[in-house]
């Protein structure tokens, strides 16, 4: 899918690493026939996984009754995902601070800040239950 045939794609999945890895593949597939350099497909490869991993893991804590729902498309300017969990819900704002001292060698509490990092627009819908996180990567003038 390119610029040219702009779509959507559409998921509904298992809470598991395994769907964590169709939706990284699937997002990786996008950016690089968007015309994505190899930085930009990195960058968006890694949120939608981090993304991803927040929705199964830290969402629906891998049980196995709670599904993710994922949507990829490019709309012409930008590729947009949306990822949705089933879990409690989750509050942005109240995540510890990832480069504070005290979390700096945790194994863990940087994805939302990772997602933040390469994306170029991301917002928070509670669904009660569940989070939907909206990930946006403009793309450059010119992209295919």
């Amino acid at each position: 899918m390119s610029a040219t045939s702009k779509g959507r794609q559409s998921f509904r999945l298992d809470s598991t690493m395994d769907s964590v890895a169709e939706v990284e593949a699937a997002a990786e597939k996008l950016a690089t026939e968007a015309g994505l350099d190899e930085d930009g497909c990195f960058h968006v490869t890694i949120a939608v996984r981090e993304a991803a991993i927040n929705a199964a893991m830290h969402g629906n804590k891998l049980d196995p009754a709670k599904k993710i729902d994922v949507s990829l498309e490019n709309t012409g300017d930008a590729l947009v995902f949306v990822i949705a969990d089933e879990g409690e819900g989750l509050d942005p704002d109240s995540l510890p601070d990832p480069l504070a001292p005290d979390n700096l060698l945790r194994g863990s509490g940087r994805g939302i800040f990772l997602i933040r990092s390469f994306m170029d627009e991301v917002n928070f819908r509670q669904l009660h239950p569940g989070t939907e996180m909206t990930l946006v990567k403009h793309l450059p003038p010119g992209a295919l």
